[in-house]
């Protein structure tokens, strides 16, 4: 390749006139003076501002609100001062219904820190370098510059403040209660708990102190409703219970016992006030102490029973079966727990008088009873005794006795007495009047000759094999007790003779059988028959007598004045008998086996013949 030698012509440079060039320095002199003077008149105008405000808070520069453009640190603080009034004037109402408590914001623990948001204002536009700071105040004075102040929030104070008013407002929370104290009732009322939330109550302060405004804050308050809050219409009850004495009727107005009357400081201790916590039914009870009341009307009971009375039966032999002799009769017994209900009830109700309530008791046997339901299939006892001789009265008196017990029925474990069957020895119930043994001497009265029906029953339970529970034997040999079937005097009988003389002297044994035993009586004009029906559990008697020993000789005759005989008269009223001792012991078998043994031990005294005279007849040395 050839390079390209061809040359281009250049054309020559204008040339510039020398006047033109000295113009264009003088222009570029005077716009630098220019600048440089504006400058300068820049940098004084600025120091002037910045001297001006050595001391002072820049324009444009607030705290809340509040101009302290050109003000010292301690103007500004001053101005600050006056213009941040809502922690003094504020005003906080505090309100518990129509209690109401006022305080500024100061005295809760609200309050501004002035100084510090001076200084915060004072360092604007200052301490960050030449620009920055003639930045920031250049800033400041085109747009403005509000420091929001520091607060300071002392909670404790206002707490402080909270617990005066919850001590003065906090109420504990009380159940009502009664107590007796005599007959006097006494109430306590329930109050309802109260307790200042103050945790609660302070976060209501929180937005009035965040937005600086005043208002109302209700207190918070926790309450505590007791579980029994009224008593008053138990209380007006046991008032009006105690108001006066308790009377208890009989459940018969013709009844010959009661009324029973419970004094009120008697009653007073048998209230019992019970304490409810179940719902709607919260509060006391009252009601009487149920055992106490038990035991009170159990001691009554007694007098109220009317015993039931068995039906009487015979045993038909032929037939094999219980026959009705007389009817049975339905007792009365007092109903306890009824009695008590209703005594309870009439209390509640505030009345004072409550009558009893009876109930029917009824007989073991009645008049339809069968022999079998009772256990009766068999005559397993027939015993005697003879008095040949006795007189018609003595004999009237026999039967009489015998009769009470005719038909009579003995439960299994039952002990039977002889006194509760008897009726009342007197002349309107068909005795007669015979030779009783009366302390030391025999005189006539009535009911002569009814040991003769003791000493018949004693010997059938006695070889029968009965256990005996009460014995008593008469004070002297008496022959019709010691008589056999001819009529004869068995000394072999002596010490199996048995005296009643009701209610201090009984005679009873005990049926310890497991089945019911029937008692018949017969009476002719010289025996006593008494059979004992049952069924025989194996039961067998032997028995061995000592025989009369210890003789003793009967002492001098006795003679007394008698003023129903005329004078000279001497009649004897007594016959001489010899004392003496008498030991039986008995040997009771079941199934040839013994089962018990006992002794009957009789000591009879010496008896004297017995003499009674007219006045002023002479007895001379008889």
């Amino acid at each position: 390749m050839t390079e390209d030698t061809t040359q281009i012509p250049v054309a020559p440079a204008p040339s510039i006139p020398a006047k033109r060039a000295n113009g264009n320095k003088q222009i570029g002199f005077v716009f630098i003076f220019g600048v440089l003077l504006a400058l300068a008149a820049l940098f004084a105008i600025v120091f002037a501002f910045e001297a001006k405000h050595e001391n002072a808070v820049f324009p444009g520069v607030s705290v809340n609100g509040t101009d302290l453009s050109g003000l010292t640190v301690g103007q500004a603080v001053v101005k600050l001062n006056a213009s941040l009034t809502y922690p003094k004037q504020g005003q906080i109402f505090i309100t518990d219904g129509e209690s109401r408590w006022a305080f500024t914001p100061a005295q809760l623990g609200y309050t501004f820190e002035p100084i510090g948001a001076v200084e915060q204002a004072y360092q604007v536009g200052r301490g960050q370098g030449l620009l920055a700071d003639l930045s920031g105040q250049f800033f400041a004075m085109r747009s403005g510059v509000n420091i929001d102040p520091s607060v300071v929030y002392d909670q404790r104070e206002a707490h402080t403040v909270l617990q005066e008013i919850a001590r003065q407002i906090d109420k504990p929370m009380i159940e009502a209660a009664i107590t007796l104290e005599g007959t006097e009732v006494k109430v306590s009322a329930g109050q309802v708990g109260r307790r200042v939330d103050i945790a609660a109550t302070l976060k209501k302060l929180e937005p009035y102190f965040l937005t600086q405004t005043s208002g109302t804050i209700p207190l918070v308050i926790e309450e505590t409703m007791p579980v029994i809050m009224d008593v008053q219409a138990t209380a007006d009850l046991a008032k009006r219970i105690l108001s006066q004495d308790f009377t208890i009727q009989p459940a018969d107005p013709n009844s010959a016992v009661g009324p029973w009357v419970i004094k009120a400081q008697d009653l007073a201790s048998l209230l019992q006030l019970e304490r409810s916590t179940e719902g709607d039914t919260a509060g006391y009870q009252l009601s009487l102490n149920r055992q106490s009341l038990l035991h009170y009307l159990g001691s009554i009971a007694p007098s109220l029973r009317v015993e039931p009375v068995n039906a009487r039966m015979f045993f038909n032999d032929e037939r094999r079966e219980i026959e009705l002799v007389q009817n049975a009769v339905i007792g009365k017994g007092l109903d306890l727990d009824r009695s008590v209900d209703q005594i309870i009830e009439q209390l509640q109700a505030g009345r004072h008088e409550a009558a009893l309530v009876m109930q029917d008791v009824e007989p073991a046997v009645k008049d339809d009873t069968t022999a079998a339901s009772l256990g009766i299939t068999e005559l397993i006892y027939e015993g005697h005794s003879y008095f040949y001789g006795s007189s018609a009265d003595r004999l009237q008196n026999i039967r009489t006795a015998a009769a009470s017990f005719h038909g009579v029925m003995v439960a299994p474990g039952e002990v039977f007495s002889m006194a509760k069957y008897l009726t009342d020895i007197s002349l309107e119930n068909g005795y007669a009047e015979a030779i009783i043994i009366v302390g030391d001497q025999s005189v006539r009265g009535v009911g002569g000759g009814v040991c003769q029906v003791s000493t018949t029953l004693f010997r059938t339970a006695f070889f029968a094999g009965f256990p005996i529970v009460e014995r008593y034997p008469h004070a002297y040999r008496v022959s019709y007790y010691e008589q056999d079937s001819n009529g004869w005097v068995n000394t072999n009988l002596a010490g199996l003779d048995a005296t009643v003389y009701v209610p201090i002297v009984d005679f009873k044994f005990r049926n310890d059988t497991s089945y019911w035993l029937l008692m018949e009586t017969y009476a002719t004009d010289s025996s006593l028959t008494w059979k004992f029906y049952s069924t025989s559990d194996g039961r067998s008697v032997d028995w061995t007598t000592t025989g009369v020993t210890n003789v003793t000789p009967p002492p001098e005759p006795i003679y007394r004045e008698d003023p129903t005989l005329p004078t000279g008269t001497i009649k004897q009223v007594d016959w001489a008998v010899y004392g003496a001792s008498v030991s039986v012991q008995r040997n009771v078998y079941k199934d040839g086996a013994l089962y018990f043994t006992d002794y009957v031990h009789t000591t009879y005294v010496p008896w004297p013949d017995g003499y009674n005279y007219g006045p002023g007849t002479d007895i001379g040395d008889r």
